[in-house]
């Protein structure tokens, strides 16, 4: 069984990263590269799996604009949940089942398009 969660973290770091070399800045200020952990980088899922994932999203977007936003906010802004919540002013727990739907929607486009994406031999 596929993580889900997994799945569009490493995407949201792969969109980040893409974001951020077609933009041509980087996040981190001159002189402080490698004093951050680069655990994000290490995350990121093959340009392969990225267009798999982006094509799922795009169906989402479509159906549930809504839905799609909390996803780019939280897996590629990095925006917590809680801090979702308190914009859209819901509760935490209102936002955890509007995630559970759209991370289920992902995981159903992804189970019905039966592809096996590169990440899935990474456990």
């Amino acid at each position: 069984m596929r993580n889900i969660q997994m799945v569009l973290e490493r995407w949201g770091n792969w969109s980040k990263h893409k974001i951020e070399t077609d933009v041509g800045y980087s996040p981190i200020a001159a002189g402080f590269k490698g004093l951050l952990p680069e655990g994000g980088a290490n995350t990121m899922c093959t340009e392969d799996d990225a267009m798999i994932i982006d094509s799922c999203l795009a169906r989402l977007k479509l159906k549930r604009p809504d839905e799609y936003t909390l996803i780019f906010e939280h897996y590629v802004k990095d925006i917590s949940k809680r801090a979702i919540a308190r914009r859209l002013r819901l509760s935490e727990g209102m936002i955890r089942i509007k995630f559970q739907m759209a991370e289920g929607f992902i995981d159903g486009c992804l189970s019905m398009l039966d592809i096996k994406l590169e990440m899935d031999d990474w456990h």
